[in-house]
């Protein structure tokens, strides 16, 4: 006889980051995070939040997989997380329903989750809204989905081409979120002092009126550049 598969696939227990090193991130620019890892690890361009205002998070991945057209797993996830958690949901990018709504939004901030993350969509956007709560989502729609499962919680899960394993570290704000590898917390923060360092140079810079940085302007004057018309004096 072959038995049914189950409806959901839980794993309990995985490691979070020390919450000493979360901390660190909460005031940390997403953009200067990616930096710090070499110009990659953000989500999907379209996956951000509802209420640019209500954005700043930083907290350990609670990965779910609901697959397209059903939320079980989210709930499954609600069920499993501890304060903190960021509740990411891989939807397979499906745009044919919402899989978050006002009523889960306020289920999570209940189960005092840090954020809702997913590459699906939502509705009932203002009642979110009211939460207080960052959610994070690829667009809108009315329509509903299923709770029927299949789906897993705490296992390895991709959205938009970056794989997230349960416990790294998700940081986000208005202009999206990134994802620090756990076992790479440290490092980045160690690259983070150099980035910060670097961003305020420029900042002060530009505020005195650069108009291009001297490794461009030694550029344009090297031999590794080819002019096509005749040669003028650059400013």
């Amino acid at each position: 006889m072959i038995s049914d598969s189950p409806v959901l696939t839980i794993r309990r227990e995985f490691a979070r980051p020390d919450p000493g090193l979360i901390a660190r991130f909460a005031s940390i620019a997403a953009v200067h995070i990616v930096d710090a890892m070499d110009g990659s690890g953000a989500l999907d361009f379209r996956i951000k939040p509802l209420d640019p205002d209500t954005a700043s998070f930083a907290g350990p991945a609670l990965t779910c997989h609901a697959g397209a057209d059903d939320n079980l797993a989210i709930l499954g996830a609600f069920a499993m997380a501890q304060p903190g958690d960021v509740v990411i949901a891989a939807c397979e990018a499906f745009t044919g329903a919402a899989v978050v709504g006002d009523l889960f939004a306020g289920m999570a901030r209940n189960c005092r989750v840090a954020a809702i993350v997913t590459d699906g969509l939502a509705r009932d956007t203002s009642g979110i809204i009211a939460t207080g709560l960052p959610v994070f989502v690829s667009g809108v729609t009315s329509n509903s989905s299923a709770k029927s499962g299949p789906g897993t919680v705490g296992l390895p899960i991709v959205i938009g081409n970056v794989a997230i394993s349960p416990g790294d570290l998700l940081v986000g704000d208005r202009d999206g979120v990134v994802v620090v590898p756990q076992a790479d917390i440290e490092t980045v923060l160690t690259r983070l002092e150099s980035v910060n360092d670097a961003e305020a140079s420029f900042e002060t810079d530009v505020a005195a009126g650069l108009r291009v940085p001297d490794f461009v302007q030694e550029l344009l004057g090297s031999d590794q550049v080819r002019y096509l018309d005749s040669p003028r004096q650059l400013a």
